[in-house]
Order: C-alpha cells, then sequence, then structure tokens
C-alpha cells in the first residue's frame, strides 16, 4: 500500500485523536479548579513550570495573541491560582505566577497525568514508545 491509500484512515484517527485531545483537556482543567476554562490549562501548566513570567514570554510560549493571553491571567487570577506581582527586574513590569494554592494543584494533577501515562504505555515495547515520540515530532514539525 502507498502512503496516500493510508490517507483517510491517518486523518480519521487524527480527528479522534483532536476530539480525545479536547475531552481530556476539558477534565484535567477541571481537575485543577471547577472554573478554569480548558483553554487555559496549557497557561496553568507553563507557569507550574517556568515560574512567574511575563505575558509577552508567556504569549510566545502558548504562541497565543497578547489579548488572549491577558483575558487567560485575568480569569486564572480571578479563580485564585495566579496572581500579577512587580518585575523585580523593572518596576514597570508585572509578572504571572501561580499562586501557592495554585502551585500544588496544578502539581497533583501533573503527577495524577503521569501516573496515567505510566498505566497506559506500561505495557507498550520502550522501543516503541520512543518511535511514537520520534514520529509525533516528525508529524509536529511538518506543515500540516
Amino acid at each position: 500500500m502507498s502512503a496516500e491509500e493510508y490517507l483517510p484512515a491517518l486523518e480519521e484517527e487524527m480527528r479522534e485523536l483532536g476530539r480525545r485531545t479536547r475531552l481530556r483537556t476539558r477534565e484535567l482543567a477541571r481537575a485543577v479548579h471547577p472554573r478554569l476554562d480548558p483553554t487555559a490549562y496549557p497557561l496553568v501548566v507553563l507557569l507550574s513550570k517556568e515560574g512567574a513570567m511575563r505575558m509577552s514570554a508567556i504569549a510566545g510560549a502558548l504562541s497565543l495573541d497578547k489579548s488572549t493571553v491577558s483575558r487567560q491571567v485575568d480569569a486564572v487570577v480571578r479563580i485564585g491560582l495566579a496572581e500579577r506581582v512587580p518585575d523585580p527586574s523593572d518596576a514597570r513590569a508585572r509578572l504571572v505566577v501561580l499562586t501557592e494554592d495554585g502551585r500544588a494543584k496544578v502539581a497533583e494533577q501533573l503527577a495524577d497525568q503521569a501516573r496515567r501515562w505510566r498505566e497506559a504505555l506500561g505495557g507498550w515495547n520502550p522501543d516503541d514508545v520512543a518511535e511514537l515520540t520520534r514520529l509525533l515530532h516528525r508529524l509536529g514539525e511538518s506543515d500540516l
């Protein structure tokens, strides 16, 4: 079979993966906070990994425009998961950082997600996991 013959099945699998990813992101966001919008979930994960960040750095890291990031940060601040603090290197600037409660909730959820990955892939051959990772990276680098 040629690669072209696999395209319909591949497209269907990618649609299904996207659907499941959206559903899972909704669940993950709710696990952090019942009012956390799923679109802001990547923001809290980023802040948990990077610590305090400027809005422009968040926008760049998430490939979002500044107005979208501003709305997401406002929402995350309103529910008590993050706060804006002065930037020690520039008195005019503010940084966004998770609150203590936000850090704890995101850390708990990320640990649970890591456990789920270990369970899901525990029976897989490590070479298959490495190959899947390589292929997903290659696909992500393509210009679809």
